[in-house]
């Protein structure tokens, strides 16, 4: 079967280029009017949008609740510690038996999948018994054609959710041995991946520039740096998962070998919901608990400071399930001034 699945992978192609198929309804889900995208493979991205802007979108057979993720300008994406990534691709529900039928019969009759795949195909979904029970349509209610969805950055990975549509009755797991099909882990994981994280520009002291051999402090304020989540849900089989991020560290690189940080190890931990501690007149000739020493000037340029805070994910699921994901990064590049000023009165 290598031609026919090169073949279905040639359509699901097509298909995420602008072929658009039928969205799966979901109840209890209000969506805008205007439809805000195509998802991969055809299905449609559509949001919940209430008075403090999207709040939910649904994409790709889930729906992604985002009240609760961070937001402004310089948020970002979370930057996994280690190899894993989450899904490019995986299986929900995607068409009711009558929705599927509407869909690939005119595939079949332009013949454009050649006489052999539409074989093979009109056998899996026709009953030459009873028509009646093609696609499952005496099942109609009792469950889902499930069919795969594609992040739409087409990370790799992006086509190996290559399995045919496949049936799963209300209430069932889907078939052991199909990664990525949505489970409460699997929502998880895709949650993860649209969490978003204020960005991390710390403040310095003193605030014009630093001054060699004297200690620059650097905090970051507590109130923008608190627990962000993001709930991915498939309503239609009522299941879901929250995944959180909690901030737990600042790294600052300097930017030069030439410089010293505090701690040594450049990491700052979070204390009282606040990382660093902000100078303050009186603390000049004290150690900051977090911050950098420059031991040259940066001339006539700039050191390129870096910050990068750590985010420690963590998930829970429908039916108790829960555990944590790889830790998340998200930093920044800031510019810092270093005078060549050997004493400073603060």
């Amino acid at each position: 079967m290598p031609a026919v699945t090169g073949v279905r992978r040639r359509l699901g192609f097509i298909a995420a280029l602008g072929v658009v198929m039928p969205l799966l309804a979901l109840p209890g889900v209000a969506h805008a009017d205007d439809e805000l995208g195509e998802e991969s493979q055809g299905a449609q991205q559509q949001a919940e949008v209430g008075d403090d802007g999207t709040v939910s979108v649904a994409v790709g057979g889930v729906v992604f609740d985002r009240s609760e993720n961070g937001s402004g300008g310089s948020a970002g994406a979370l930057r996994a510690s280690s190899s894993w990534s989450p899904p490019p691709c995986w299986y929900a529900p995607k068409y009711s038996p009558e929705q599927l039928q509407e869909y690939v019969e005119p595939i079949w009759e332009a013949g454009s999948t050649g006489h052999e795949w539409d074989a093979v195909q009109r056998k899996k979904y026709l009953n030459p018994d009873d028509p009646e029970k093609d696609f499952n349509k005496d099942r109609t209610g009792e469950g889902y054609w499930w069919g795969s969805y594609v992040n739409d950055s087409f990370p790799p990975g992006w086509d190996s959710c290559d399995e045919d549509y496949f049936w799963v009755e209300q209430g069932d797991p889907p078939p052991a041995g199909i990664e990525n099909a949505v489970t409460p882990e699997v929502l998880a994981e895709l949650a993860y991946a649209e969490i978003r994280v204020p960005g991390t520009e710390v403040t310095l002291a003193p605030a014009e520039a630093a001054k060699v051999n004297l200690p620059t402090w650097a905090w970051l304020d507590g109130a923008q740096f608190k627990p962000v989540s993001v709930t991915a849900s498939v309503p239609v089989i009522g299941i879901e998962a929250t995944a959180t991020a909690v901030p737990v560290s600042l790294e600052i690189e300097p930017g030069t070998p030439d410089a010293e940080t505090f701690p040594v190890s450049g990491v700052c931990g979070i204390d009282g919901g606040r990382i660093g501690e902000p100078y303050a007149r009186g603390k000049a000739e004290r150690t900051p608990p977090c911050g950098v020493e420059y031991l040259r000037s940066s001339g006539e340029g700039t050191f390129p400071l870096q910050a990068t805070v750590t985010w420690e994910i963590e998930w829970t699921g429908t039916g108790g399930a829960g555990g944590d994901l790889p830790d998340g990064s998200f930093g920044a590049t800031q510019d810092v001034v270093v005078q060549e000023i050997q004493a400073i009165n603060r």
